[in-house]
């Protein structure tokens, strides 16, 4: 079912779709809480970048991205490594990747794309900095099914972003996305907004962007960038038969886990 946007106005359409978060919250809460809550048997630690420490400032270190993605995936698996040592881990593999991509950059980003296609489920952000100011720096593990999916073997290339509650889309955004490959920057636009898999509507840019800034799932400097004439972006760290890692235009980190194809 299509619905002529202006029928519904933005501001609505921001209250509708921030009560279907609320509630999708409330519902799944008594899972979702015991499943993405840091278990009582870990101690509180001060922020000490253990990853950071064993990379030098002079070569990249394989083993130290492979020392950081193992422990990303057993976060992604099991959602029970520390959240400080997530982030840890996220950063560690964010710089190392950074030189390998300074090293050669044409590989490095086909590597991403070769392997960027696929459905992905978000397991751990930091949030924006705006968000990670509001909350006082914690982080922790995504406490929603949220998926997301990309498409790079099609012109132009397919993204969608939802919120789910067991496999029904409560919430979709769909859209198209470029690769720019010198600078591992995955731009995109979102123009579709779905409804539980049935109420489709079609916005500008601008609107979309100014609906996820005012209910959560985007950041505020993706309306910036829309009101300026640009797209929102992901700065890619790394993507592979497992697990993907990126920076969003708000400055937070995310890691997300491969969906496995039934």
């Amino acid at each position: 079912v299509a619905i002529d946007q202006a029928l519904l106005p933005i501001s609505k359409l921001s209250t509708m779709l921030r009560s279907i978060i609320f509630y999708t919250t409330l519902l799944l809460g008594t899972t979702s809480t015991a499943a993405f809550t840091q278990p009582q048997s870990f101690t509180p630690i001060t922020r000490r970048n253990s990853f950071l420490a064993l990379s030098t400032a002079t070569a990249t270190s394989e083993a130290d991205i492979q020392e950081a993605k193992a422990l990303l995936c057993r976060a992604a698996e099991t959602k029970l490594e520390n959240p400080d040592r997530v982030l840890d881990a996220l950063e560690s593999l964010e710089k190392n990747c950074k030189k390998q991509h300074k090293e050669n950059p044409a590989a490095f980003s086909k590597d991403i794309m070769d392997n960027i296609s696929g459905e992905w489920r978000l397991i751990f952000t930091t949030g924006t900095k705006e968000r990670q100011k509001k909350s006082g720096g914690r982080v922790n593990y995504f406490p929603l099914k949220a998926i997301q999916t990309f498409d790079a073997t099609v012109e132009p290339k397919v993204i969608e972003n939802g919120i789910y509650a067991w496999n029904l889309p409560l919430l979709r955004f769909s859209g198209d996305f470029d690769f720019d490959e010198r600078r591992r920057k995955l731009e995109f636009d979102f123009d579709l907004i779905e409804l539980f898999g049935l109420i489709k509507i079609k916005l500008g840019r601008k609107e979309v962007a100014k609906i996820g800034a005012s209910t959560g799932l985007g950041s505020a400097n993706n309306e910036k960038l829309a009101d300026n004439g640009r797209r929102a972006f992901f700065d890619w760290i790394s993507a592979d038969e497992n697990i993907a890692t990126a920076r969003g235009g708000g400055g937070g980190l995310a890691l997300w886990k491969r969906v496995d194809e039934e």
